[in-house]
């Protein structure tokens, strides 16, 4: 779609925001208080600045048709303190009860993930959300099934002294694999933890901030899960399976096209923590 960005010089107050904010630099004004003009509208990337920062409204933007642009009441935003204290309280919790988590809160979160930014606003990130108890169990047996076979080439003796020192922290939670194929044998989900809904956020293999953007978006929906009171959790070993697995069977399970960077567990809470815990002292170096 070729892109027309056009500048209501009768209303422009000429205050040039949208020369600061535009990361393409489309906007020029030579001297404060000068007319806006454009250039190489074509460079445009798409992420609405000009449009989102005009105080009155001057710019039209094909990409951003007036039922795309809404105003923001600074009155109703969180204060700092109700941030903070949200941002306290969010815990991995894997704790789950039974019940199915209402598609309406699982679509809160699915918007304030795809709402998170992109390198270059290139707006790559996906989203596969399973709830199916069939298939969650197919991803967990999955992941045991790459995990046994890691194990057994990490203590291959012919190829753990070359490996060992390229991969120090595979081996590192070897003995741990032993044991999750243990549990997943006695019925028991160490990995996906009995949640009753997996997200996963993956981007085409070949994006080159993928990893990035799919993990700001995943803060995006954890911190809107707290919000919500559903308890999610960062599917640590599902990743790690997922780099060592040259045979993607759980992206072609999933019809997936692309690398998965990042999973969310997520259930209704079986209990909620009544108390946040300070971390570690804050370590910040200064210059």
């Amino acid at each position: 779609m070729r892109i027309t960005i056009a500048i209501d010089k009768k209303t422009c107050i000429k205050c040039g925001k949208c020369v600061r904010v535009c990361p393409s630099s489309i906007f020029k004004q030579t001297t404060p208080n000068d007319e806006v003009k454009q250039e190489h509208p074509q460079s445009c990337i798409e992420c609405g600045h000009c449009v989102g920062v005009c105080p009155t409204s001057s710019i039209t933007h094909t990409v951003f048709p007036a039922e795309k642009v809404h105003p923001i009441n600074p009155e109703e935003l969180p204060v700092p303190e109700q941030v903070m204290l949200l941002i306290k309280s969010r815990r991995s919790n894997r704790a789950f009860s039974k019940k199915a988590i209402p598609s309406e809160k699982l679509d809160l979160i699915l918007e304030a993930a795809h709402r998170a930014p992109t390198a270059s606003n290139m707006q790559q990130v996906a989203f596969t959300l399973v709830t199916k108890p069939e298939e969650i169990k197919k991803i967990l047996d999955l992941t045991i099934e790459i995990f046994v076979e890691l194990g057994k080439l990490l203590s291959n003796p012919f190829i753990k002294p070359i490996m060992k020192p390229f991969l120090p922290e595979a081996y590192k939670y070897l003995p741990y694999l032993n044991k999750l194929k243990e549990e997943a044998a006695k019925g028991e989900d160490p990995i996906l933890r009995n949640a009753t809904a997996l997200l996963l956020i993956h981007t085409p293999a070949k994006s080159r901030f993928g990893c990035q953007d799919a993990n700001l978006a995943y803060q995006n929906g954890s911190l809107m899960a707290e919000s919500l009171g559903i308890s999610q959790f960062y599917t640590g070993f599902l990743c790690m399976a997922l780099q060592f697995d040259r045979k993607n069977r759980i992206p072609e399970y999933l019809g997936i096209k692309g690398k998965i960077h990042a999973g969310m567990g997520l259930g209704i809470p079986a209990f909620k923590f009544l108390n946040y815990i300070d971390r570690k002292d804050i370590q910040v170096d200064k210059s």
